[in-house]
Parts: C-alpha cells; structure tokens; sequence
C-alpha cells in the first residue's frame, strides 16, 4: 500500500503490542468465512462486482493523493539501496516462484502454484515496511521510497508479468488486461496525484478515515473474491494436507528472501540503516496492492486460489519482521 511517510514516533509499533493479532488481519479471515458460509451469489454478485470496481478505484484514487512526489526524487541518491530492493522485489522472488511451480502438482496443486507465482510478482508493502524499519530504527525516509517506488512500478510492471508468466482472463497478455488495470488501477492513481494539491491537505488531516476507507474496500474485495471461489468449488479442491504445504512454501520462501537481503545489504557494504531498509523492503510483499490487482486480472472463480498464497504470506512476513525489527531496535 502506498501511503506518505509519518515521523517514527507515530509509525513505530509498541514493542510490547507487536506481536499482538492485527485486527485487520482478524476482519480479513472474517470475511474469508463469511464467504465461505454466506457467499454472494447471481445478480447480487453482478451488482457486488461494480460495488468492488468503484472500491478499487477509491483505494488507489486515495493512494495517489497521499503519495508525495518529493520523496521519490529524494530518494534517488540512494540509487544502490532502491536496485536491490527492486532487485529482490521483481527478479529474484519471481525466479523463485518459477522454481516453486515446478514442485509435482501432487505437492502443489496446480492453482496454488500459480497463486504462489502471483504472490511472487507483486510490489513490496508500503505500511509495515515503514513500520518496522522504524522500530528497528533504521532509514525511515529510504524505507518510504524504496516501498513506494515498488508499488509506483508494480501497478504497470505486475500486470506484465502476470500476463506473460500466467494465464489471464484471456489467457495470456492481452489489451484486455492492460485496459482493465490501466482504468481501474493506474488511471484513479494518476488523478490522485494531480489532485493532490486540492486534496492532499484533507487528506493528511483524515488519515484515520482515509486508513479505514482503504482497510474496508480491501475487506470488500476478499469477500467478493472467497465468494466466487467457494461458489467455484474452493474448500473442496484444497485439503488440509495442501494448506499445511502452502505454509511451509511461504515459510522457507520468506526465510530465503530475508537471508539473500541480508547477505546482499552486507556485501555492498550498507549502513545498518540501511541494512534495515533492505531486509524490510526487499523481503515483503503487498496485500494492498495484491487482492485488487488479482480480481482484475483472474477469472473470479480462481482468485481465491489466487489470493490464498498472498494473504498466508502476508501474516508470516507480519510475525516474523516484527521479531527482526524487536532486535535490530535493540542494539546499542
């Protein structure tokens, strides 16, 4: 997600609230079982589809508007740190997720492994990555760059990637596509940005309503999304023994990523600020960005294979960042 930077002191997670349930997570796999139990069906699905379009549009609309161009210009002296994060962001976590797909479709079922690869082609997050490089002390206005330059990239790159790795609506990359994410996506993102001088100011004032305006339209776009997917069938094609496999590919996913931005931060010789920046950025992905993007570019019965991966990975990263960041912030 992207959003301007705040001062460390408001960003800055308790270290004693940490590693407490995020209740965004909770309202997330409420809206998983909701779906499951009470899923959207026929014409209201139709009508919930242009509600989740508008939502979407509203979310980046929003994220346009509260981005400063300021910090993207001067985050460019520090060229070295953002290639690595983009480095890590869309070319080694998309070589892995190729690596990942290859696993026999008895270990990983076909869907899931192209819900992996998805989740590997996705920019970084925006929110925790500040977040914690703060807790870690570490260099806050680097981390808001280098994080919303992953995304600024990621709403075009993505799609591209999507569309030449993975089937699409129209099963490949196709003016379809592309159109879809440029009106539904980039086009409120761009008009967010020139209206910024009018709305920025209300904006910033706002941030709580703007926050719960963008946590809603993403609960929105679960629910619609698990809808169509346990419609389609979802909890009867994905067993328990598959859940546990996905779990465990996130996990060792998320470790060989933490391990090569930190090895890599180390052999360029950064700062531990620096550092910090690296491992946050380079290591995460979004699920902002990534639930939205998903129901544009997949067919509504397999987004929720689609999204799974994507939300699994997100909690893990959450967990497992805020012990790093507990220990970084504690050195001398």
């Amino acid at each position: 997600m992207i959003i301007a930077a705040r001062s460390p002191s408001i960003t800055k997670p308790r270290p004693w609230s940490t590693l407490k349930p995020d209740p965004y997570i909770i309202a997330i796999l409420l809206m998983v079982v909701l779906a499951s139990l009470l899923p959207v069906r026929g014409e209201a699905a139709v009508w919930f589809g242009w509600l989740i379009k508008a939502a979407i549009a509203l979310l980046f609309f929003l994220h346009g508007a509260r981005l400063p161009r300021e910090h993207v210009i001067a985050g460019l002296v520090h060229w070295r740190l953002h290639l690595l994060v983009l480095g890590a962001t869309f070319g080694l976590f998309p070589l892995l997720g190729l690596a990942i797909t290859r696993l026999p479709e008895a270990i990983l079922p076909g869907p899931l492994a192209a819900g992996v690869l998805y989740l590997c082609l996705l920019p970084s997050t925006v929110q925790s990555s500040i977040a914690f490089t703060a807790q870690a002390r570490g260099n806050v206005a680097a981390a808001v760059v280098a994080a919303s330059t992953s995304n600024l990239i990621g709403v075009i790159l993505t799609p591209l990637m999507v569309g030449v790795l993975l089937h699409t609506q129209s099963g490949g990359l196709s003016l379809k596509a592309v159109q879809d994410v440029a009106v539904q996506i980039l086009l409120p993102f761009i008009l967010g940005q020139a209206a910024r001088p009018l709305v920025g100011g209300w904006v910033a004032r706002h941030a709580r309503l703007v926050s719960y305006t963008d946590r809603g339209s993403i609960l929105l776009v679960v629910y619609g999304a698990f809808s169509a997917a346990v419609v389609g069938g979802l909890w009867k094609q994905v067993s328990g023994r598959e859940l546990a496999v996905l779990l465990v590919i996130c996990l060792v996913l998320l470790a060989v990523m933490l391990t090569a931005t930190l090895m890599a931060a180390r052999a360029l010789k950064f700062s531990t600020e620096d550092e910090i920046v690296a491992l946050f950025c380079g290591s995460k992905k979004g699920l902002a960005t990534g639930v939205p993007m998903a129901s544009i570019l997949f067919p509504a019965a397999s987004v929720g294979f689609i999204v799974l991966p994507v939300m699994l990975f997100h909690q893990i990263q959450l967990m497992a960042c805020a012990v790093i960041a507990q220990r970084y912030g504690r050195r001398p």
